[in-house]
């Protein structure tokens, strides 16, 4: 007898009581699995939740019961369950002004960021020079150094004979120096300039995980420059430009060393408002609210552009 004619083993059949039983092995050995691996990840996250809850939730639950405090002149802050705080906000048009002009600021400074830094964030990304890890070094080298000492250099920059005024001048763009410190356009210029390195890096690192044989498959599909700007490359890039968006908004909403210096008495925003109430008039129930109402505000604006970036181009990758 040849090999190829040995009978083969029978296989016996399964009942359905031993696949029934098998699967439920099975889904006993799956859920144990997933037990130990979300006890697991909860003890890896105890510590980071537990300086959460000491540095934030409990200094922002203790500025809450602040809040509704009595302001006095003399006792400086006096124990009691008032929402005359908030009224005085809601009612009183300088601070209404003064978040107003805080949001448009922090929005433009992060649509600038968002146009000048994805050009950026999108060469680096593609770019395969060895040069690379330097260009990301320069980019991050902004970040080593305070936001005062690079107010104090956009203060030499923008002064009245500084460089940005001497070069005009020396054109012939304009007659004589212009003001251009303690202004609005300052603080944008100079706030930009602190968040653009967050949404560079931000962007950075969500383009390089697109793949770019989708952009180039497009182009020789016949499309535009534009068409696969808006209907690939954003499409694709939007988690980073919600991230970036949300990051950079949080950060020029909370900004203060820049609008201290740059600004001057030419704009006011909320964060030197605060410091004001709370080190100058010592006034902590009020500064209190101003600081809730801050980032309430902030919280709401930053989820809603997140949203509605995601929505905007989860319909065009749709269509």
């Amino acid at each position: 007898m040849t090999l190829a004619d040995t009978p083969e083993p029978a296989m016996t059949p399964q009942t359905p009581a031993s696949q029934a039983a098998e699967a439920s092995e099975s889904t006993r050995a799956a859920t144990a699995r997933a037990v130990r691996g979300a006890l697991t990840g909860g003890s890896l996250a105890t510590p980071a939740t537990l300086v959460v809850l000491l540095v934030i939730v409990l200094p922002g639950l203790q500025l809450v019961r602040y809040s509704f405090n009595r302001f006095d002149p003399v006792d400086m802050m006096q124990a009691a369950l008032t929402g005359a705080n908030y009224v005085k906000f809601f009612t009183d048009p300088y601070y209404l002004s003064v978040l107003w002009t805080t949001i448009k600021v922090a929005s433009l400074c992060t649509a600038l960021a968002l146009v000048f830094g994805f050009p950026v964030a999108y060469v680096l990304a593609r770019t395969q020079t060895r040069f690379k890890s330097l260009l990301v070094m320069l980019l991050v080298f902004p970040l080593l150094v305070g936001n005062v000492v690079r107010a104090a250099g956009w203060m030499v920059m923008l002064g009245t004979a500084g460089f940005v005024n001497s070069l005009l001048v020396s054109l012939d763009i304009v007659p004589q120096p212009i003001r251009l410190l303690y202004t609005p356009f300052a603080v944008v210029v100079g706030t930009t300039a602190v968040v653009l390195p967050y949404m560079i890096l931000t962007l950075q690192s969500v383009l390089e995980g697109m793949d770019f044989s989708v952009e180039e498959a497009a182009r020789n599909l016949g499309a535009t420059f534009r068409q696969t700007l808006t209907r690939v490359i954003l499409p694709m890039a939007a988690p980073g430009i919600a991230a970036g968006t949300m990051l950079v908004f949080i950060l020029c909403m909370n900004a203060y060393a820049t609008p201290v210096l740059l600004g001057g008495t030419g704009i006011t925003m909320m964060t030197p408002t605060i410091y004001d109430q709370i080190a100058k008039a010592n006034n902590w129930p009020f500064g209190a609210v101003l600081s809730i109402v801050s980032m309430v505000v902030t919280f709401v604006l930053a989820i809603a552009s997140h949203w509605i970036i995601h929505r905007r181009y989860a319909k065009t990758m749709m269509t």
